[in-house]
């Protein structure tokens, strides 16, 4: 099977294609035959910046081809998703039975990778800012695939003001139609008037601009892998707070919450009252292509490899 890994840390050069035998699954794990394989933000930086180089994990949907033993509730032929800790970029890919769910009947594969990671981690983190309707809430990479849900979120969860912060004001009109009231660039001196949530998914030097977009009271969630200091003083005249949100933590520790936020997305996405966005379909063999779009901030949404 065809598998994209990397030997050193880099920019999308260091991946490559090798042909490696097909895995087996072991006991509790599927085998899926990948048909989508989401790229997220958090692999391009472990390719980037990571201390382990290897096969690449993350999210895939497909068919079951095969399952192990002990395995319940899954059978060959149907189609699911999930997320795989290695060889998520590949052919085939070994899921084990608790970080997998069903694609219910009417939705894509492709359907499953734009919807439920990154429709997950946003409401995870809107929920994480305990927000009240009425409340005004900004959120940075907003033409991401999670920034993009997030400002669904914030709409359909009553905010007053959706404000949207972007690379680029050419992502203004894909964010307006998504739900943002107003749209901000990076480095725009300022933000507009002070919002009571920050949804922050870039980490790094955006922090200091996040924090000083906070109104009295306001509430940062930073549920990036970028990383970044907080300086304490900017929340202190705030009385602002930092709320650190991740996903894996409510998957394993709150499973029912999980599954119920999940069903919830996908109840949303038939209603038609979540949209998923996708930016490119790009084959499999060709993930550096896909890399290089989310390090270029070119993306509208989801960036997905096809094998």
């Amino acid at each position: 099977m065809l598998r994209i890994r990397y030997e050193r840390n880099g920019g999308p050069e260091v991946l490559f294609a090798e042909d490696v035998p097909v895995p087996q699954p072991g006991p509790g794990e599927l085998l899926v035959r990948n048909e989508a394989i989401g790229v997220t933000l958090p692999a391009v930086r472990k390719v980037r910046e990571g201390t382990t180089p290897g096969p690449l994990g993350g999210e895939v949907a497909g068919v079951v081809a095969a399952v192990g033993t002990g395995v319940t509730g899954f059978a060959v032929g149907d189609l699911v998703t999930g997320l795989a800790f290695v060889d998520g970029y590949a052919d085939l890919t070994l899921l084990h039975q608790t970080m997998t769910s069903h694609v219910p009947q009417g939705a894509t594969a492709l359907d499953a990778v734009a919807l439920v990671r990154s429709g997950l981690v946003a409401r995870g983190a809107y929920e994480a800012a305990r927000p009240e309707p009425g409340e005004s809430v900004l959120v940075t990479a907003a033409a991401s695939a999670v920034g993009a849900l997030a400002l669904q979120h914030a709409r359909n969860g009553g905010a007053s003001r959706v404000v949207a912060a972007v690379s680029d004001l050419a992502k203004a009109d894909l964010v307006r139609c998504l739900g943002a009231d107003e749209v901000v660039r990076y480095d725009d001196a300022g933000w507009g008037e002070p919002v009571d949530v920050v949804l922050d998914g870039v980490g790094g030097d955006l922090l200091g601009p996040a924090v000083r977009a906070l109104a009295p009271g306001g509430r940062l969630v930073a549920f990036s892998s970028g990383g970044g200091t907080v300086d304490a003083y900017e929340l202190l005249i705030r009385s602002a707070s930092v709320i650190g949100f991740q996903m894996a933590a409510i998957a394993r520790n709150k499973p029912d919450l999980y599954a119920r936020w999940r069903e919830e997305l996908w109840a949303a996405w038939r209603a038609g009252t979540i949209r998923t966005s996708v930016h490119a379909t790009i084959p499999l063999a060709e993930a550096a292509r896909a890399h290089a779009l989310i390090e270029g901030r070119a993306n509208l949404g989801k960036v997905v490899l096809v094998p």
